[in-house]
Parts: C-alpha cells; sequence; structure tokens
C-alpha cells in the first residue's frame, strides 16, 4: 500500500498576500543561515530565516505592483527581482543593506519571468520578453548592455513569450535560450546569432512553465491544459515530443526539475503540488494543502541532500515547505 503524503514540515504565514515566486538561497558554508525568498502580489519581497521561520527583512522596490520574479546573483547578497511595474531590480543585501542599486525597465506587460545564466565570474546573461509584444531581449548584466534581440519570423504568429529558460550546455559553449509562447510551441533560440534552431507545438494552450535538464537534453512544459508535455533535444539541435502525461485536473501554474535531476514538482491550479521521478514521470506524491491555486515551486540548494527541501507559494497567501524524498 502506498504511503499517504506527508503534511508540510512546516508553513510560513505572513506575507499579507498572494506570493507568486519562491527562491532559495541555502548553499553556503556554515554558519552561513540558509533563506528562502519570497515575491508577493503586493509588491513586497520577504527574507525568510530557514532556522527561525520569521522574516529577516522586507523589500520593497516595485511599487507595490505584484514581484512575479527573484533570483540571487552569486551568493546571497546580490538580489535580483521583477515586478508588474515593469521594472528589474537589483538589489544590495550585504551587511543589512536592503537598497535597489540598478533597475532594467522592460516595457513589458506581461508576466513572463526573466531567465539568469551565469557565464563568467561576475558576469550574467538576462533573457527577458521584450516591449515588442513576440520579442525577447538579452542583456548582460551588470553592464545592462543589449546582447540581442529574439525576433520570430515574420508572419510566424507566436504571440507572448510566457516562459524563458537561458542555458549552456558547459562552461565555454554558447548560451542558448528556450521560450514557451502562446501559441502553446516551445522554440530553441541560439543566442549569439538570434536565430532560431527548432520549434515544437507542445500544447494546444499557452505553455505556463517549463524546466529542462541540459545533462539529459531534455525538458519539460506545462499549461492551462490537463498536460504536461516532455520533449527532448537530439544531436541536431532539433526538439521532439519525447512523451505527455495526462494530468487529473488542469492547470500548471509553475514547473522546476530539482537540482539533482531525481525529481520535479508542478504547481496547480488545482491547489495541489505534484512530485514525479523525472526519469519516466512516474507520479510520486500529491500533496494537498493549500486552499488556493499554487503559484510556484522551488527546490532548495542545500548541499546535503537531508536537509534539501520544497516551498509552494499560494494564493492562500501561505508557503508550504516540505521535506520530500530528501535522502534520495
Amino acid at each position: 500500500m502506498a504511503l499517504p503524503p506527508p503534511d508540510p514540515q512546516f508553513v510560513l504565514r505572513g506575507t499579507s498576500a498572494a506570493v507568486h515566486t519562491l527562491h532559495f538561497s541555502c548553499g553556503g558554508p556554515e554558519p552561513d543561515i540558509p533563506l528562502l525568498f519570497s515575491g508577493s502580489e503586493n509588491g513586497f519581497i520577504h527574507v525568510w530565516n530557514l532556522k527561525t521561520h520569521r522574516v529577516d527583512s522586507a523589500l520593497d522596490g516595485h511599487g507595490r505592483k505584484s514581484v512575479y520574479c527573484v533570483e540571487t546573483m552569486g551568493g546571497k547578497d546580490k538580489l535580483l527581482s521583477q515586478g508588474r511595474d515593469q521594472r528589474i531590480c537589483l538589489w544590495d543585501l550585504a551587511e543589512g543593506r536592503t537598497s535597489v542599486t540598478d533597475s532594467v525597465f522592460t516595457e513589458h506587460v506581461g508576466f513572463c519571468r526573466c531567465s539568469l545564466l551565469k557565464v563568467a565570474q561576475g558576469r550574467w546573461l538576462m533573457a527577458m520578453a521584450a516591449r515588442s509584444l513576440e520579442e525577447v531581449q538579452i542583456l548582460e548584466l551588470p553592464s545592462k548592455t543589449s546582447v540581442c534581440t529574439l525576433k520570430p519570423e515574420v508572419g510566424a504568429k507566436l504571440g507572448m513569450p510566457m516562459c524563458l529558460k537561458l542555458w549552456q550546455l558547459n562552461c565555454g559553449s554558447q548560451p542558448v535560450l528556450l521560450a514557451g509562447y502562446e501559441d502553446g510551441s516551445v522554440v530553441l533560440w541560439n543566442v549569439s546569432m538570434g536565430k532560431v534552431l527548432s520549434k515544437l507545438i507542445c500544447h494546444q494552450e499557452p505553455v505556463m512553465s517549463l524546466d529542462f535538464d541540459s545533462e539529459k537534453a531534455k525538458g519539460i512544459s506545462g499549461s492551462s491544459e490537463k498536460v504536461l508535455s516532455i520533449w527532448s533535444l537530439n544531436e541536431q539541435q532539433n526538439l521532439q515530443v519525447y512523451k505527455t502525461h495526462e494530468l487529473v485536473n488542469a492547470g500548471i501554474s509553475d514547473i522546476t526539475i530539482r537540482p539533482d535531476k531525481k525529481i520535479l514538482a508542478t504547481a496547480g491550479w488545482d491547489h495541489r503540488i505534484r512530485i514525479f521521478g523525472w526519469k519516466k514521470l512516474k507520479p510520486l506524491a500529491v500533496l494537498d494543502y493549500h486552499t488556493a491555486t499554487v503559484h510556484c515551486v522551488s527546490f532548495s540548494d542545500h548541499s546535503k541532500p537531508r536537509e534539501r527541501l520544497l516551498a509552494a507559494g499560494s494564493k492562500d497567501q501561505r508557503i508550504s515547505v516540505w521535506s520530500i524524498y530528501a535522502e534520495t
């Protein structure tokens, strides 16, 4: 008989608004305190201390407009956040500071999260949806130099970019971008040449979220439908549907593969978090705690497998934190 799913290890309350994005920073050496960053609909970013389960600081830089992306940039003192005020902010949190040091005006009205890729020490590429509806802009940070703008061919009718994932095979290789679009397609872009390498229709509806495992050259995407689409990338850089998985209920807000590539989690419109084995997409657990849409899921980057956590943020203003399949 299957074991019943566990309860959350703990629940974080106090955002006073729907939680749209989560990001862990737990990889530092002792006595570094593991942190969880959350971005909320009321424009606040909360920095949660995972030892005390309390907020260490609340950052206010998006004019009370919803925050839907937070990422650290090489340590917990440098933070990037993106909000519905059409700004991406860079923060300096060292020595207790809470100041925005720089910002980028995106001019994009959607809710497509930007994607970061570290390309050298202190140098990052950032992909973001651009002002023109179908375009994606690539900037270098911290200089904010424009690298390129990725424009679909005339008549391609992809619609808006909905989700982005920058990656490279290894440190010296060319960066590539996977983008999920409004028309249900996933497109692989060569960033340095600004051209499409491959395009695959994965869904009938807009692609809400995707993640990619560059080691296995395999990715997964979800939409407002009842289907998870798993696709692979062959040696010729062509995307192909690998398999699909039918869900019980429609609507996926977020998908993330754990850093060790063993399991993945989905955030559902049906209030549930689902865990799958990544190798064969075997359903492992349904975590049923939230009372409204789950907007985001994130795995911690703890160096010790035992301490690895999964966090989920919901419209019900709570963040559930789980210890799940941690020892594997």
